[in-house]
């Protein structure tokens, strides 16, 4: 069996229920999201065109038979995706949504499957089945009344800010903040003013990878003080502004920003009908926090401490990959600050392979401070092969 399809499986009905019903494309994007496959790997395994897959995914074009079963073919779906296809070619969409409580709910299944699936490889599996939705999602928006336009407006600003993130990964900071802003526009139409204030602080983080740390900690202060700001982000303005104040060097209104963090976290009642905008606080881990902080601020070897302590404690880690990535490299860097590039390097050299594969942009930002820091010190052969293959990774 082919690597990327373990733990996939075939396509199964009771599989296909979980999928969202009726449109062809954003079912393909999903389940080649699932293997994990691009799509030039899904062209040659449904021995189709890319330009033939982009077009599906994106809605441009319907499926002709041959092409349905070619990709019910590769996906082993026994014939669902045939099925689908000609349903779809058999019944043109209704221009109003008659009933948009299972639309919104399957789409929300998708949303978090998505969500999960970029966290652990990455933007470059997830942004065409993103862009799918949204753009079914703002087609059908006008079409509905009342309550149910507010839920499919809201859920399409939700698709709109993770597509955001995912160009952020993607290292595309303009992509990013045109998503962002659409997020905003369509929060709005679902009568949802809180993703303008989380809107403030994703521009901040923007702010922070392009260097410009005052801005990142105006944009982190305007969230907080956001009329439509909740206890979750100005928990997240907090943190955002502690890293700001860090690289500035400011130790004491980094301190004072921690606390902030942490008062706010502590506020937060999770609520599944409240609006979810950004990564999870109450599965933050403020001790990592503090050590990214303190690796900011230079302060190397408390930094490590802090690291090597939480690492420790296994069920402190993140469990998604970028994450476990992301503080792993911050690890690395801390130990090249205190001189034992012998165990940074070990680190590194681990977490190469996953940082290919996830392809993260602000991944690639903390592996090129680990270079910084591991320049500096005295290393060998070996060592400085490691560490010229960590800075050709870390440009991309």
């Amino acid at each position: 069996m082919d690597p990327a399809d373990s733990g996939a499986g075939t396509v199964s009905a009771s599989a296909g229920t979980r999928l969202p019903p009726g449109d062809f494309g954003v079912v393909l994007a999903t389940l080649r999201a699932r293997r994990g496959w691009s799509v030039r790997e899904f062209a040659r395994r449904a021995n189709v065109s890319e330009g033939q897959v982009c077009n599906l995914e994106s809605g441009l074009r319907n499926p002709t038979p041959a092409v349905a079963a070619a990709c019910d073919a590769a996906f082993g779906a026994g014939g669902e995706l045939v099925e689908l296809a000609g349903a779809g070619r058999r019944g043109a969409r209704s221009e109003a949504v008659v009933e948009a409580g299972p639309v919104v709910a399957g789409y929300e299944r998708v949303l978090w499957e998505l969500k999960n699936i970029g966290r652990s490889t990455g933007p470059r599996f997830v942004t065409a089945s993103m862009k799918s939705i949204t753009r079914i999602l703002t087609d059908a928006g006008p079409h509905a009344v009342g309550e149910q336009r507010a839920e499919i407006w809201l859920l399409a600003s939700r698709f709109a800010e993770y597509t955001g993130w995912m160009a952020q990964e993607a290292a595309d900071p303009a992509e990013a903040l045109r998503w962002t802003n659409l997020a905003v526009r369509w929060g709005a139409l679902g009568g949802d003013e809180t993703v303008a204030a989380y809107a403030l602080v994703r521009k901040a983080f923007i702010a922070q990878h392009r260097g410009d740390t005052c801005a990142a900690i105006g944009l982190a202060e305007q969230a907080a003080g956001h009329p439509a700001a909740n206890p979750v982000i100005r928990a997240h303005a907090a943190r955002r502004a502690a890293q700001g104040h860090a690289r500035r060097g400011d130790a004491g209104a980094c301190r004072e920003a921690l606390e902030r963090f942490g008062s706010h976290a502590a506020e937060v009642v999770t609520d599944d009908r409240t609006p979810h905008w950004g990564p999870r606080i109450e599965n933050g881990n403020p001790r990592l926090i503090e050590a990214s902080c303190m690796l900011s601020l230079r302060r190397f070897e408390p930094a490590a401490d802090l690291f090597a302590a939480e690492h420790r404690r296994r069920s402190a880690v993140p469990a998604d990959s970028n994450s476990q990535t992301r503080f792993a490299v911050r690890q690395a860097t801390a130990l090249a600050g205190v001189g034992r590039l012998d165990d940074a390097c070990q680190i590194v050299e681990v977490t190469l392979p996953v940082i290919r594969r996830i392809d993260s942009a602000t991944v690639r930002a903390e592996l090129g401070r680990f270079v910084e820091q591991a320049r500096c010190r005295r290393a060998s052969p070996g060592q400085l092969a490691l560490i010229d293959a960590s800075a050709a990774l870390a440009i991309g």
